[in-house]
């Protein structure tokens, strides 16, 4: 593999250190498909496609050529990406000029958005799918064995930092949610004279007799500091 020479990002250690310090999810894919262009030779237009059932959404792109080519996929309901996801594979077609996979999506591409060639590559890790990195070139046999392999450890880092990033905010709402529950629990007991276990079972019927998360009654007890009706 090629050095990597990217303002200054000159292996992919740089470039997962940057992937996780983007502050959001948002700007890790922004970053991730801004990359996609810079490192891989073959890329003149980069995407991430998210799949859902048979919807596809673009949260980040690197121009609008992408965004058009996945709709277009979202329309007629196939395409590179959609197959990348649904059959976990890197999907490549290296001239749409002879190609036969998608019938209806391949002429609209060529005539629509002016590219000839297609490399999807599935973003996931053991536990999650997230989608797909979309890899757009304006000619024909653009991509070299070389982009394939800095294309695949690319979207194996933008995995790696979602998974991360997802996992950190999962956990930054579970210790938020325990800490609400415990300061409405301490309320409760301090204004009913009740133990810990009364309490939650107190707050426990609240939610279910209201039908609300357990959580969002907590939290209206704490800024409030008034009891539901029950």
């Amino acid at each position: 593999m090629r050095t990597i020479g990217v303002g200054g990002v000159e292996n992919f250690a740089q470039v997962a250190r940057d992937l996780h310090a983007a502050p959001d999810e948002g700007g890790q894919l922004q970053l991730a498909v801004d990359l996609a262009v810079k490192l891989i030779s073959g890329c003149d237009h980069s995407g991430v496609s998210i799949v859902q059932g048979r919807s596809i959404r673009t949260p980040a792109s690197s121009d609008d050529v992408v965004c058009r080519g996945n709709a277009l996929q979202d329309e007629l309901n196939e395409g590179p990406c959609f197959d990348s996801v649904r059959w976990h594979e890197t999907v490549v077609s290296q001239d749409l000029r002879r190609e036969e996979r998608w019938p209806r999506w391949t002429p609209r591409a060529l005539s629509d958005l002016g590219v000839e060639g297609i490399m999807s590559l599935w973003l996931y890790t053991s536990a999650y799918s997230y989608g797909a990195l979309c890899l757009y070139a304006d000619h024909a046999e653009a991509f070299e064995h070389e982009d394939l392999a800095i294309a695949q450890a690319l979207a194996a880092q933008i995995s790696v930092a979602l998974a991360t990033k997802r996992e950190i905010q999962q956990r930054s709402v579970a210790m938020t949610s325990r800490t609400v529950v415990g300061q409405a629990e301490g309320i409760i007991m301090e204004r009913l004279g009740i133990g810990a276990d009364q309490a939650f079972a107190y707050l426990r019927r609240i939610s279910q007799t209201q039908n609300r998360k357990l959580v969002t009654v907590c939290s209206e007890i704490v800024e409030t500091r008034q009891f539901p009706a029950l």
